[in-house]
């Protein structure tokens, strides 16, 4: 017989900095297999020190929707980079699956962070070589 179906609270001090993570940033799971919890996406928090740059990658298959909590980004995204869009707190943010992409701090003081899920239960983090664009 099956346990019945529980709400599960995670607390800051269980997230997990061990998710797979892309130089320039720190991804923390909150909603992983890797803490127990049974679910078919992922949720967590990602954050972009001032003045620091992600490097280039994509999600494969995953889509990704974000939150900002706080600060501003620049996303540049493309084959080449060419487009760039800037989100600020209090908006959302839709990233396809195998988009490559960068996020960008331009704040010199303040870190920005997003509430980020993922459309599958691991995280899919694909770096890419630094000269992917020119």
């Amino acid at each position: 017989m099956s346990s019945p179906a529980a709400i599960r609270i995670v607390g800051p001090a269980e997230f997990d900095a061990g998710t797979a993570q892309t130089p320039g940033s720190e991804r923390r799971a909150a909603i992983a297999p890797a803490l127990g919890v049974a679910s078919v996406i992922w949720g967590g928090l990602f954050e972009v020190e001032p003045g620091a740059r992600t490097g280039i990658h994509h999600h494969g298959e995953q889509e990704t929707i974000a939150y900002v909590l706080s600060g501003i980004c620049e996303v540049r995204w493309g084959t080449k980079g060419e487009s760039v869009a800037r989100a600020k707190a209090g908006d959302f943010i839709h990233v396809p699956a195998f988009l490559p992409h960068m996020e960008i701090n331009p704040s010199k003081l303040e870190p920005f962070r997003w509430v980020v899920v993922r459309s599958t239960a691991t995280p899919i983090v694909v770096n890419l070589p630094d000269d992917t664009w020119p």
